[in-house]
């Protein structure tokens, strides 16, 4: 072995060199030994550098193992001693309800046995004079029953007068009864154990006080705890801590934890001074995803005004103090007329068409928002038709429901749909001002967002089961949870990175991250789960990459992103790329400076 063939990456002889691998590029082993060697070395030092994290995580899971073990010996041992104390309880009852038994007993039968003792009595004393008055009469001379006579008239009379306890003086009625119906259920339900599957480092928390606050103003967050596959958990009692630490680490502010029961928790606070704080989160001990937060407290006329209070925005965004919106204009047909093809690596395929113009059902006269449920089904809202259809995914009509009106559980102008993880149908519900949500056979269940909501449009269900609502008319995003409880809000309208001017519809991509379409400002808008502004892209114009007024957006499972382009009346597809933190672009990059973005969490250069 004094040959090493280096497309192969194996040792050999000198016979191997002139044999299967004599094509291949080799050289002498001593040559390339050293180069492994350290190459080995390199991978070895990396690989050694992950013991002591390696140890820390083994060290760290067996005491969670030990707390596990021990608190299971606790549980037995409370189990144990609360049923030996109910057992304990039950002999006491059994021994105080024989000893009620025994006195009741016994008293009816002092009372029956003085009454049997005077009827026993007065039997024997109507014996006594029936007998010797019978023997005087039968067998006493004249002279005897004579002198006799009146004493036994007496007597008799006497006897015959007496009254006698003849009717009974007491019952034999003594029951004992035992309810245990009841208490077999309590039985059978005695004890609960409380348990969850969350772990701190996928459970994530949301909501504006999570970064931001004013001091005095009460201030509130949702955790959503998951497991460690990222699935929702939906008990709660879960072991949650929240701490709003000073830079010294000294505690600033009490918290306020309440359990949703459903696996959600709200965290409130009020702060008292301005400054930058620590905002701790852990769940078993253990941070939460994202945590410590860095949150800063301003005083409430520090706050920059609110983005949702639209009343007292100029009506015309093109007017005095507003930003310039630029309209959306359909191209001319003559421009479609043209024979020149439009640039376009990818081939139109139709696969199926369904539909037609019409009020009947499969029948539509305004679509407006479309989803596909897992099990299969395409649901679309008809705006004008004031209903929502239901299709199977080979374009089969399944259903239809939605009665027009302003009531809760009618329709008036549905324009967003989507479905969320229990099948149910959420739509957005534009001239309602509401979002409201069906089952999965149209059966009205609940409406959110009412007296919130101006004119939501589109609208999307995230990883954590939070709705979110595009409101087109106020210009922001709302994220509540399922019971209508709002999450977190931001937006405005502008131009600006969190700023809209016309937001239409709404996705959410595999990293639970909000991909927004902005009417009028021609571009499509990205935000972190919180609402933090991640990147955006597009701009007027009618080239590759461009809107003229985007609308429909949807995310594919690579996290690819699909525009509906409404002015150009076509559909482009963005890949969505993976962003480093640079603190400076590649020399020989090709991406212009144009379409780099700032990263918000470290003020350095992203680059794609």
């Amino acid at each position: 072995m004094e040959f090493y063939c280096e497309s192969c990456e194996t040792a050999m002889c000198l016979d191997c060199t002139e044999g299967e691998h004599r094509e291949h590029m080799t050289v002498p082993l001593r040559d390339v030994v050293e180069q492994h060697k350290a190459a080995l070395k390199t991978q070895l030092d990396a690989i050694r550098s992950r013991l002591p994290q390696l140890t820390a995580a083994i060290e760290l899971v067996t005491e969670i193992s030990r707390q596990l073990t021990e608190r299971k010996n606790e549980a037995v041992v409370e189990i144990t001693g609360t049923f030996e104390e109910l057992e304990r309880a039950l002999h006491q009852r059994k021994s105080a309800l024989i000893t009620d038994l025994e006195n009741i007993c016994s008293t009816k039968q002092k009372v029956l046995q003085a009454q049997l003792s005077s009827l026993l009595q007065g039997k024997e004393h109507i014996q006594s004079s029936c007998s010797f008055t019978e023997q005087a009469l039968s067998h006493g001379s004249a002279t005897e029953v004579l002198l006799v006579q009146k004493q036994m008239s007496e007597r008799v009379a006497a006897l015959a007068r007496h009254d006698f306890p003849e009717r009974p003086h007491q019952n034999a009625h003594l029951d004992c009864q035992v309810e245990t119906e009841g208490l077999r259920r309590s039985i059978q339900n005695l004890g609960v154990l409380l348990t969850t599957a969350a772990v701190g480092h996928t459970s994530v928390a949301t909501g504006e006080g999570l970064r931001h606050a004013a001091t005095g103003q009460h201030h509130s967050i949702t955790v959503t705890t998951k497991d460690k596959d990222g699935e929702l958990v939906r008990t709660g009692n879960a072991v949650l801590k929240a701490e709003i630490l000073s830079a010294d680490g000294s505690r600033v502010a009490e918290t306020e934890i309440t359990d949703n029961k459903n696996g959600t928790y709200e965290v409130g606070y009020t702060l008292r001074s301005e400054g930058e704080y620590s905002f701790a989160l852990s769940l078993y001990g253990q941070p939460i995803r994202g945590s410590p937060f860095r949150l800063r407290a301003v005083k409430p006329s520090d706050v920059p005004q609110s983005p949702d209070d639209v009343k007292r925005r100029v009506k015309s965004p093109s007017g005095t103090g507003g930003h310039i919106r630029q309209k959306a204009v359909r191209r001319p047909s003559s421009m479609y007329s043209t024979t020149k093809k439009k640039e376009n690596p990818i081939e139109d395929e139709l696969i199926y068409r369904v539909g037609s113009r019409g009020r009947e059902k499969g029948e539509f006269t305004n679509l407006q928002g479309i989803s596909a449920s897992t099990n299969g089904r395409v649901v679309v809202a008809d705006s004008n038709n004031q209903c929502i259809q239901v299709f199977s995914n080979d374009g089969q009509f399944k259903m239809r429901f939605g009665v027009r009106g302003r009531s809760p559980g009618q329709l008036q102008r549905p324009t967003g749909v989507t479905v969320d993880m229990n099948g149910d149908i959420v739509v957005a519900d534009y001239d309602n001002r509401w979002v409201s949500i069906f089952s999965s056979d149209g059966k009205f269940k609940n409406k959110i967002g009412a007296g919130r909501l101006m004119g939501p449009k589109g609208v999307a269900v995230d990883r954590n089961g939070h709705i979110i609502a595009v409101d087109n008319k106020a210009c922001c995003v709302f994220i509540f949870q399922s019971n209508g409880k709002l999450v977190t809000k931001f937006g405005a309208r502008g131009t600006s990175d969190r700023q809209f001017a016309g937001p239409h519809f709404v996705a959410v991509n595999n990293k639970n991250e909000i991909v927004v379409t902005d009417f009028h400002n021609h571009s499509v808008k990205v935000y972190s789960a919180d609402g933090e502004f991640l990147f955006k892209f597009g701009s007027h114009g009618e080239g590759n990459g461009q809107f003229n007024a985007p609308t429909g957006v949807a995310v594919d499972s690579n996290g690819n992103i699909i525009v509906a382009d409404w002015g150009n009346m076509q559909t482009l597809t963005f890949m969505f790329l993976s962003f480093r933190c640079l603190t400076a672009p590649a020399p020989s990059c090709p991406i212009s400076t144009r379409q780099q973005t700032r990263c918000t969490g470290h003020r350095q250069l992203w680059h794609g």
